[in-house]
């Protein structure tokens, strides 16, 4: 149905080639995008002795027939290396594909890494590290380091330790929480464990329990452990355990009874758009939203994958454009949008970050995982719930468009796949996790709302996002030209039951609680030119000129370029010169959320802040017609 075929599910192609864009392919590509980088697993290599300088290789981690390697040269010599060459084997079927800091070559199963212009002089005493993706499960051997053995490396057969048990919490107060877990086992025998808070290393213990303390009142935390053994390799990072601690108050939610005002935040926003999380801040959104959902993490082969690795969790930031003043160094675990949305839950408490996955673009992937909905959960949890970023997610949203009906691709899965995926991601997430999904807003008779058990899913979520959005625009080229969301029906609307009244009261018929659904607005407005009429219903000869994409713009851009002309349906429009537009203001968007206060509704949401003004004008007027 061309009305949910809207700009935000698409993923903007005015992206591609910027210089970001440039290094996000580059860096991503060295980098796992499909699944999570679980854990930092110690394996080496042992040579014998070198007279000035060792090599020692790590696999760093693994995923399915793939992983990442490093090799490190170290000067235990008096004197500087002025350059270093590594010549190592691989048995058939294990190889390099892209590698980082030195430049990599091979013949047959032979390979060879030589220094950069920048990092071939070694101290004595100081070390190199490059790294490399691979394929394959096999380990180097013969390994030469500028001609002489390499000295270094595990013992043969000594196998890394375990993951230790998902810590538990207890004796939790304002300022500290008790951790235990179960031990690790290891062939040689467990020396201590690494604690981690927030992805961080923050202690090393010998015993199974921990304290930390001087911690913040009333703040959320991330733990999860490690395991060493008396070789010093480290095993899989154990699961994460969530933690909240009591008291607090000065930075909670004031109202934690109020509605539901949440904003989506578009990973690619921070390339072409030049959209970043401190700008959350700056425009005062983040002082009146309660929660963000994260657009969008894929779906493919049935699982949930990352969206956009660079973007994700990669991009490094600088003082002034970080949420906190802090700049990102080059080795931290975590950069990206990932880090600036942990900083922003520390400067505001209250909002809560659930990860959405899928989109108009990758939906399609959903019918595999309605096939086998335990497996997609569990490989949901898995990535939602990595420690490099658990702290950061409070749930998870599934922008399936559209169950058992037709999207940018058609689902034939039925009309229980919602219900079915629905209820295997509650029951993985539990109780403590958001578990949400965003749906159509089709009202019509047998349209994608009667499609699937909307009624029957809404048993397993918080809420529902309705897209009451998109439902004209000029895909229908010549028009007529209507509202693209039209609060209730009016005289001469192209099609009955493309409203927000249709579509919350056939939801409710299905037994969709009230408080379980969200109105949906747009930051943006849909147009069409060569219009000659002011009022709907005009006649035009396509979409109008849009800064990203034709027959779209932004709210900041339309308040100033086509001022509004009048209302229909709740909501405005505008005609300037042989262009028309349907776009919601402050002033609409007042009306549209005493609309959901009547109906019961649990609050709103919108698509997406970067159409907002500087100062978050529509934000505002969300934030004060809800409360």
């Amino acid at each position: 149905m061309s009305t949910d075929t809207p700009q935000r599910r698409s993923r903007p192609r005015w992206r591609l080639g910027t210089g970001e864009a440039t290094r996000s392919k580059a860096v991503a590509g060295l980098t796992a995008l499909l699944l999570p980088l679980a854990a930092m697993v110690g394996l080496a290599s042992p040579a014998e002795a070198a007279t000035s300088a060792t090599a020692t290789y790590v696999k760093k981690s693994s995923w399915g027939n793939g992983f990442e390697g490093q090799w490190t040269v170290k000067n235990t010599g008096t004197t500087a290396l002025s350059s270093w060459t590594i010549e190592w084997d691989f048995p058939s079927g294990t190889a390099v594909g892209s590698a980082w800091d030195a430049t990599v070559t091979n013949t047959g199963t032979h390979w060879t890494a030589k220094n950069l212009g920048w990092n071939g002089t070694v101290a004595p005493g100081a070390s190199v590290s490059f790294g490399f993706n691979g394929t394959g499960t096999g380990s180097p051997a013969g390994c030469k380091l500028n001609g002489a053995s390499c000295d270094g490396g595990s013992v043969p057969g000594d196998n890394a330790p375990s993951a230790p048990g998902t810590p538990t919490a207890s004796g939790v107060t304002d300022t500290s929480v008790k951790l235990s877990w179960s031990a690790a086992t290891d062939d040689k025998g467990v020396k201590n464990y690494d604690v981690l808070r927030d992805g961080s290393k923050i202690a090393t213990v010998t015993g199974t329990t921990y304290t930390n303390t001087g911690l913040t009142a009333g703040t959320d935390y991330s733990y999860a452990v490690q395991a060493r053994d008396t070789a010093d390799q480290t095993g899989p990072v154990s699961g994460a355990v969530k933690v909240h601690t009591t008291g607090g108050g000065g930075g909670e939610n004031p109202n934690p009874g109020e509605k539901v005002n949440l904003g989506y935040f578009t990973e690619w926003g921070v390339y072409g758009r030049n959209y970043h999380v401190k700008n959350l801040v700056t425009s005062g959104s983040a002082a009146k939203i309660t929660h963000i959902n994260y657009a969008f993490g894929n779906v493919q082969g049935g699982k949930c994958t990352i969206g956009d690795a660079y973007a994700d969790y990669d991009k490094a930031y600088t003082a002034d454009q970080s949420v906190d003043g802090v700049a990102d160094t080059w080795d931290q675990p975590l950069r990206g949008n990932f880090n600036q949305l942990r900083k922003l839950k520390a400067k505001y408490p209250h909002i809560k970050v659930i990860w959405s996955f899928g989109g108009w673009t990758w939906s399609g992937g959903f019918g595999a995982a309605a096939q086998n909905p335990a497996a997609f959960a569990q490989s949901c949890y898995d990535l939602v719930e990595d420690p490099r970023w658990a702290d950061v997610f409070d749930g998870i949203d599934i922008d399936w468009e559209y169950p058992n009906a037709c999207g940018l691709t058609c689902d034939t899965s039925g009309p229980a796949a919602l219900k079915n995926l629905s209820s295997a991601l509650r029951t993985k997430f539990g109780t403590n996790n958001l578990v949400t999904a965003a749906i159509t807003a089709d009202g019509t008779e047998g349209g994608k709302i009667d499609a699937a058990d909307y009624g029957g899913a809404s048993a397993y979520l918080d809420w529902y996002n309705v897209m009451t959005y998109d439902f004209f625009g000029a895909w229908e080229a010549k028009g007529p030209t209507a509202p693209h969301s039209p609060l209730t029906s009016y005289s001469g609307i192209p099609k009955d039951g493309f409203t927000t009244a249709a579509a919350i009261a056939k939801l409710k018929a299905k037994g969709v609680p009230a408080k379980k659904l969200l109105l949906g607005i747009g930051f943006y407005g849909r147009g069409w030119t060569g219009v000659t009429q002011a009022a709907p219903g005009g006649t035009a000869t396509g979409a109008a000129p849009g800064t990203y994409e034709a027959g779209i713009e932004d709210y900041k851009v339309l308040k100033n370029s086509c001022p509004v002309t009048g209302t229909i349906a709740g909501t405005a429009y505008a005609h300037c010169g042989t262009n028309w537009w349907s776009y919601d203001t402050p002033a609409t968007i007042t009306s549209k959320m005493a609309w959901a206060n009547t109906q019961g509704l649990g609050g709103a949401f919108f698509w997406e802040f970067s159409g907002d003004t500087a100062n978050g004008e529509l934000v505002s007027a969300m934030d004060s017609g809800l409360n």
